[in-house]
């Protein structure tokens, strides 16, 4: 078992293309021996782009809000419009009574 113990010492490193992770796999088990993980980046540089990005975000939030209400104070209107329109079209169109089903053309 000694010789056995690290004789295969010819590991490879591949980057992982999805995070950017290193791996260290063993070619004759194709096993990952060892995760490197990518070094994190600063989401921002100083405190002034982190404050800038948050005031901004807060605009947009408030700006969908406000669609939002907008959309709702009018959907009483649409929905009456479209339930009249719904409905001269249904007394233009004469009842030719029981619609027929398949199985009723056997």
């Amino acid at each position: 078992m000694a010789g056995k113990e690290m004789r295969d010492t010819n590991f490879f490193e591949v980057a992982c293309p999805d995070c950017g992770a290193m791996l260290k796999i063993d070619p004759a088990t194709r096993a990952v021996i060892s995760h490197t993980s990518a070094p994190r980046k600063k989401t921002f540089e100083d405190f002034d782009a982190a404050t800038r990005a948050l005031r901004e975000q807060e605009a947009r939030k408030e700006s969908l809000f406000r669609q939002a209400v907008d959309a709702e104070k009018n959907k009483e209107d649409v929905l009456a419009k479209k339930f009249a329109e719904a409905l001269k079209k249904a007394k233009e169109t004469p009842d030719t009574g029981k619609p027929l089903r398949d199985f009723d053309l056997d």
